[in-house]
């Protein structure tokens, strides 16, 4: 039994199959990231990267590229297998992905959100909402470790200065505010708040990597999979290719790499079953290449299609308002916008960490937007691509006006113009969101598996259409954890 990645998909179905006593194989293109640098920490600091801080980059490529202007954000770095990637779909449009195994868990915000069951109902219709909301979101919320910071802290910490600022001044304009569930563990961050701890979400760090408080699926999912006995994880491995055999076999052929990107084994592996759960990206390019190239010719034509960006876009207003000089890196807190008939979106309030006083807060929204892109394979590049385009971030831009124009006004605040390449107000071409290219009931059934070939799963965010109206991955692990019960693990004990 062989899972190619070991996000937040790879990591359910790797537990569920060996607590039914299957072995399984977990194919990882990162690192393990459980050993510390010459300086003593697993992760580089976020104002002085280094190697370990992007995929095989030789310049950080951050979201934020500017101060005031001044493109001194990303620096030159030593191309190494860092933790972070920022994959170029077109020129409107890249996704920032984790390497290392945990896949995205290791580089996001943290921010556990369920989505609204009435949309969810809305992009999934087939899938039973009863059961998801009765029995695999808080499934999946239990595993991995969501907590949600008190109200008390929320009004007291120093730290979210920035985020009760904001709160406060969307009130003042009838904008609804929640607490948003973190797997950020909020004691030890109060205990980074008190001076008792080593501190990791009061020192900056977020999207290369917290060396301390993140609950990531390295200390949720895959510690208690490999806990079992029954998992292993083979890393710095890429799949170069998928076929299968006449007696139905899989078979991939595996290229595995050294830290500086250096080749160091050519293999193939077989295997009777394959999940595919290496994000939306990674397991649609893997389909791609093997249905165009024809190793797997007869897989749905809809793979690649309906790809989005979960209607991301961000940015930043002045506040007239203090807002901290140390932020927390893990935003517990957003404006619910969401019945706007407009304009819907989830809006985060998320921190601008530069260790002085900004006087700004940031903003991510999570929009409801219908526009979607259809993932293809260059082979000549040897890249994937999007035909996304400037103009379908539209809608998304109007949502997060609609929350900061009236703050601006009310205020007399202006947006920052000083954050993003090209002196843009909004950051528009990039997400932190990938979903869709194998979507679910669509290009599989209605519980990932490929119509025609028998033991090939897809059980990652690759299956859900392009939108989810919050931050995916409670919904991600939900889906898998449905999935496996469901399908996966009947269908191979």
């Amino acid at each position: 039994m062989v899972i190619v990645g070991s996000g937040y998909g790879a990591a359910v179905t790797a537990l569920r199959l060996a607590e039914a006593g299957r072995e399984v194989l977990i194919v990882e293109m990162g690192r393990a990231w459980n050993s510390p640098g010459r300086d003593g920490r697993v992760f580089c600091k976020t104002l002085q990267p280094d190697g370990r801080a992007m995929w095989f980059k030789r310049r950080t490529e951050a979201p934020i590229s500017n101060i005031f202007g001044l493109p001194v954000v990303d620096q030159p770095i030593t191309p190494w297998a860092g933790v972070l990637d920022r994959v170029h779909l077109s020129d409107a449009m890249s996704v920032f992905a984790g390497r290392g195994v945990g896949g995205g868990s290791l580089v996001n915000g943290g921010m556990a959100v369920t989505p609204k069951r009435a949309y969810f109902e809305e992009i999934l219709p087939f899938v039973d909402a009863a059961a998801m909301y009765g029995t695999y979101f808080p499934r999946a919320n239990a595993g991995l470790r969501a907590n949600t910071i008190t109200a008390a802290a929320l009004a007291s910490t120093p730290a979210y200065r920035y985020a009760r600022v904001a709160m406060k001044q969307a009130a003042t304009v009838g904008l609804k505010t929640v607490t948003i569930p973190q797997v950020y563990d909020m004691d030890y961050l109060a205990a980074e708040q008190a001076g008792t701890v080593p501190r990791s979400a009061l020192r900056q760090e977020v999207i290369y990597g917290n060396n301390h408080g993140k609950r990531s699926l390295d200390h949720t999912y895959l510690a208690d999979a490999l806990g079992t006995g029954r998992v292993t994880i083979q890393t710095l491995t890429r799949v170069d290719g998928i076929r299968r055999e006449p007696d139905g076999t899989y078979v991939l052929a595996l290229v595995q790499i050294d830290e500086r990107g250096h080749v160091v084994r050519r293999r193939e592996i077989g295997c009777g079953a394959l999940v595919l759960a290496a994000g939306s990206l990674g397991s649609t390019e893997l389909l791609l290449r093997a249905r165009d190239g024809g190793a797997l010719p007869d897989l749905p034509a809809s793979v690649g299609e309906g790809w989005g960006n979960n209607g991301n876009v961000m940015a930043a207003r002045w506040t007239n308002d203090r807002v901290g000089v140390v932020q927390s890196t893990m935003p517990v807190a957003a404006i619910d916008n969401w019945d706007d008939p407009v304009a819907p979106a989830l809006v985060e309030i998320t921190p601008f960490p530069m260790g002085f006083e900004s006087m700004m807060v940031g903003h991510l929204a999570v929009a409801k937007i219908p526009e979607r892109a259809t993932l293809r394979y260059d082979a000549k590049a040897a890249a994937l691509r999007a035909d996304w385009q400037r103009g379908d971030n539209a809608g998304a831009i109007r949502a997060l006006k609609r929350v900061m124009d009236p703050m601006n006004r009310k205020f007399r605040t202006a947006y920052r113009a000083d954050l993003f390449r090209g002196g843009r107000i909004f950051g528009d071409d990039f997400c932190y969101h990938p979903l869709g290219g194998c979507q679910l009931g669509k290009t599989t059934d209605a519980h990932g598996r490929i119509p025609g070939h028998r033991g090939l799963y897809v059980n990652d965010g690759a299956l859900v259409p392009g939108s989810v109206g919050v931050n995916p991955f409670v919904t991600i692990t939900a889906l898998a954890e449905r999935n496996a019960a469901e399908a996966i693990v009947p269908d191979l004990s």
